[in-house]
C-alpha cells in the first residue's frame, strides 16, 4: 500500500509503505515524527529527508561517509539503550545538510547524525571527540598566493 505525500516542494508523490521513517521522538527542532528519504537517484549524493505531517518541511541529508572517510558515530550507552540500538545492529547514518549559495558553505551537521534501521529513525548526540555541527563539505582550491614580481 503506497501513502500519499503532498510536497510543497516536489507535488503529490507516492511513497511505498515501507519507505515511511518513523521518528519516536521526532528531529531536534523540527516537528513531525514520520519522514521519507527522496532521491532523486540511487547514486545521488544529497538526498532529502521529507516530512509526511508538514508539506513544507523537507531537510537536506547525506551520507557522511561519502565526504568524511574517518567519520564515525559514538554513543553512550545511555542513548543506544533510549533508541534501542544495539551493536548487532548496522542502521543507515544521514547527516543533516546547510546549503549556501556557493558549494564552499555547505556544511554536514556531525555531531547530530541521524540512524535509521527498520522502518524507525533516531538523531542522537555523538559523542566522537571531533564531531563538528557544521564540517565544510566542499573545500575552494588552493590558490597560489605568492606575488610575482613582473
Amino acid at each position: 500500500m503506497a501513502v500519499t505525500l503532498h510536497s510543497s516542494r516536489f507535488g503529490v508523490l507516492e511513497i511505498p509503505e515501507e519507505a515511511v521513517i518513523e521518528f519516536p521522538s521526532g528531529l531536534i527542532g523540527l516537528g513531525g515524527t514520520h519522514y521519507a528519504l527522496l532521491a532523486r537517484n540511487d547514486d545521488s549524493a544529497f538526498v532529502w529527508l521529507h516530512s509526511l505531517d508538514d508539506p513544507d518541511l523537507a531537510v537536506p541529508v547525506t551520507n557522511p561517509f561519502r565526504f568524511f572517510n574517518d567519520f564515525e558515530v559514538e554513543l553512550s550507552d545511555d542513548e543506544a539503550a533510549r533508541i534501542g540500538m544495539t551493536e548487532a545492529d548496522d542502521p543507515s547514518v544521514y547527516v543533516t545538510v546547510r546549503a549556501t549559495d556557493s558549494l564552499e558553505g555547505f556544511s554536514a551537521n556531525l555531531y547530530a547524525p541521524i540512524l535509521i534501521s527498520s522502518g524507525r529513525g533516531h538523531q542522537v548526540i555523538n559523542q566522537t571527540a571531533d564531531a563538528p555541527v557544521r564540517a565544510p563539505l566542499f573545500q575552494r582550491p588552493a590558490t597560489d598566493e605568492r606575488v610575482h614580481a613582473a
